[in-house]
């Protein structure tokens, strides 16, 4: 018996390539390997297909949602990847700078430092 929703994983593929780009989503998927691969496709369509697959709350509010909790949790590499996916689902410098003043208000000073930090180098990237 196998565990894997083909359906829930192509509607989760379809979501996680709209948000983070078919390319970064590709090369992820073409790099997993024998070790990797389940998870790869098990978060695929966990997070992408049942977490975001549905028309509850649209694409751009979870955005932010992630922003708060992924900022939060300290997981920068995650947090940059997202804001990327934040901004491609319509949200703004200006709101992303009130999602890190509600990180920093509720998890800390040097949590919303780390946050702009991060922040700017996505917005802001060296040219």
């Amino acid at each position: 018996m196998s565990l894997f929703d083909e359906d829930l994983f192509l509607k989760g593929l379809e979501q996680r390539k709209s948000t983070l780009g078919a390319e970064y989503v590709e090369k992820s998927l073409d790099a997993a390997d024998d070790f990797s691969r389940p998870f790869q496709e098990a978060m695929t369509a966990w997070c992408w297909g049942f977490g975001w697959g549905d028309d509850v709350i649209d694409a751009k509010t979870r955005s932010m949602m992630n922003l708060a909790m992924i900022g939060a949790l300290g997981k920068m590499h995650e947090w940059e990847l997202h804001l990327r996916g934040a901004i491609n689902n319509g949200v703004s410098k200006e709101e992303i700078r009130a999602i890190i003043h509600v990180i920093a208000i509720y998890c800390g000073v040097p949590q919303g430092v780390e946050c702009f930090r991060s922040a700017r180098k996505v917005l802001e990237p060296e040219g």
